[in-house]
């Protein structure tokens, strides 16, 4: 069986509830939610109200309806930036930013539409607000920022940046797709007006399921335009929420099996899970730091990160290295720049990246250990 340690990427294996909610709801009740009068499509709507209220009650947003179901963060996180950005806005984000918010911030600075600041984080790779601060204008319209690097697990100080924005009556977007589920979020207290939520990651749901919350303070313009249902009659878009982000039919489907992934979070507490995988990353750093063949990126205090460790070895390249662990040892680990190569260039490890490993929730000791002895003889092999 495979040793899976390629959580950050998505979450495996899915705990239990989560495999029967899909089956249970795909034989039963699969039909399109506020299309139909019928009880299978009024079924669906509740199941799919549901599970806005258990996002709501989870992230403290402001109204349930404010969480729109998106395929994903990547999903979430541009119709946050071309729903609320003009021409001539100024924008703030970070080295340490995966390419889901890079790649659409860059689209829309070649284009001539936004100018974009990108703060260096430090050597450990954590963000200081201050600099954040220093780089506001009379132009900055947002500061988008991740809550957690997906390469070197470093938790950003999202609250005071939160506080700075709000102060300048700025927007504030975090990704949260390296957090939702492994660390407490509360959109509220951190001042978070948009919030990007993968739901295949921590949160422990299928793939093709996530959320963008928009917080009262941000106006998104609709970028997927159809049916919602309800209101028919409406010649554009709905400007009522969730419909007039959420144009066509939901991934119900997904919906329910995100719901099952929240209920295994929340009876085994988002502290304990986070506990859990720190311990297991903690098990393998301190095993690496016997192997001088092996250097290690990122913070050392368990405080600051999340279950993620980059590595890499002066003896082997990582795609070499990613590669055999694959197809020798039957472990998944992930090898490469991460889609973050910013803090790639930070850290001078173009272009060949670092391997990355990510436990999760059903991560055991053992595993760990596996990886460990797989790496003593690999380079005990060279």
């Amino acid at each position: 069986m495979t040793t899976y340690l390629d959580n950050a990427a998505t979450s495996f294996p899915k705990p239990e509830g989560v495999y029967a909610a899909l089956d249970w709801f795909a034989r039963h009740t699969l039909a399109n939610p506020g299309r139909s009068g019928h009880r299978m499509a009024q079924a669906a709507e509740h199941a799919v109200a549901d599970a806005r209220h258990r996002l709501n009650r989870f992230f403290n947003g402001r109204d349930p309806n404010r969480f729109v179901f998106t395929l994903n963060a990547t999903d979430a996180l541009n119709m946050a930036f071309k729903g609320v950005l003009d021409a001539g806005d100024h924008v703030i984000t970070t080295d340490l930013e995966h390419n889901s918010v890079s790649r659409p911030l860059e689209a829309l600075v070649e284009v001539g539409r936004i100018t974009l600041t990108r703060i260096p984080s430090d050597a450990g790779g954590t963000i200081d607000p201050a600099d954040i601060q220093g780089a506001i204008t009379s132009k900055t319209r947002l500061i988008a920022l991740t809550h957690a690097s997906n390469v070197l697990g470093t938790v950003q100080p999202v609250g005071d940046v939160g506080r700075i924005a709000r102060e300048h009556d700025l927007l504030f977007l975090v990704d949260a797709a390296q957090t939702a589920g492994v660390v407490p979020i509360d959109v509220q207290a951190l001042c978070i007006d948009l919030l990007a939520i993968p739901g295949h990651k921590s949160l422990l749901g299928p793939t093709g399921t996530g959320a963008l919350y928009v917080g009262p303070r941000a106006v998104v313009r609709p970028w997927r335009e159809g049916g919602t249902g309800g209101d028919s009659l409406t010649r554009t878009q709905p400007t009522d929420f969730p419909h007039a982000l959420e144009g066509g039919t939901p991934n119900v489907l997904g919906i329910a099996g995100l719901v099952a992934g929240l209920d295994f979070v929340e009876s085994r507490g988002v502290n304990e899970i986070r506990r859990h995988e720190i311990e297991l990353c903690d098990r393998f750093r301190l095993a690496l730091a016997e192997l001088p063949e092996f250097r290690v990126y990122g913070h050392s205090d368990p405080g600051r990160r999340v279950g993620t460790v980059s590595f890499g070895c002066e003896l082997i390249s990582t795609p070499d290295l990613g590669g055999i662990l694959d197809t020798s040892f039957d472990i998944a680990v992930r090898a490469g720049l991460h889609c973050a190569p910013y803090i790639h260039r930070s850290l001078g490890t173009v272009p060949e990246g670092l391997v990355r490993i990510s436990p999760g929730p059903f991560t055991i000791p053992a595993d760990i250990d596996r990886l460990i002895d797989a790496l003593k003889n690999v380079i005990g092999g060279l």
